[in-house]
């Protein structure tokens, strides 16, 4: 059976609103596709390690990505670990311009009550993971909108410069509408490499 991994935001969870479009249309449309979006830590050696004990669980059968903010970062780094594919939403391109104003004060999730105090030794393992040149660029499908307040979409563009890309005008960080495209998500998922 095919594995769906979303792959939630910084601070975020299951419980994003993206998060749960996916997992109830996979529900409603594609039942033969089985769904996971696991509870990532902000720590980030915790979540290296949550994703790759996940996708090695579920290799050899197919493995696909969907990666929003900080889990389109994640994302990026598992297809070129393992050769997968992935749909990015309004990913993080840069580690570098995440890190300094969230070390050292306390971190809220979302979503839950789980905290968190970053520091230098994260940020570089964050930085370990980061993917500087795209080797398979035909395996990702970047999705920005260019109201984003959060990330400078126009970081994720220039990276994923030879992949394919949706670049909507408008919208936000959470990338409105989103729904519209999971459809066509899944399609692009599937495609052979």
């Amino acid at each position: 059976m095919p594995h769906l991994l979303y792959i939630h935001g910084f601070l975020s969870s299951p419980a994003s609103h993206k998060a749960v479009q996916v997992e109830q249309w996979l529900a409603t449309h594609r039942p033969d596709i089985e769904y996971h979006c696991p509870f990532l830590s902000a720590y980030p050696e915790q979540s290296r390690y949550t994703l790759e004990t996940l996708v090695e669980q579920y290799l050899p059968e197919p493995v696909y990505l969907m990666g929003s903010s900080l889990g389109g970062y994640w994302a990026t780094w598992l297809v070129e670990k393992y050769g997968l594919r992935a749909v990015l939403i309004n990913p993080v391109a840069e580690p570098g311009l995440l890190n300094p104003d969230y070390l050292h004060v306390e971190l809220k999730n979302y979503h839950s009550e789980h905290t968190y105090v970053l520091t230098e030794h994260d940020a570089k393992a964050l930085l370990a993971v980061n993917v500087s040149n795209i080797q398979f660029p035909n395996h990702y499908w970047l999705m920005v909108q260019t109201g984003d307040e959060t990330l400078d979409y126009r970081l994720a563009v220039e990276k994923y410069a030879a992949c394919r890309q949706l670049v909507e005008e408008g919208g936000d960080h959470a990338f409105q509408g989103f729904q519209r495209w999971i459809g066509d998500a899944i399609d692009f998922l599937q495609l052979d490499s």
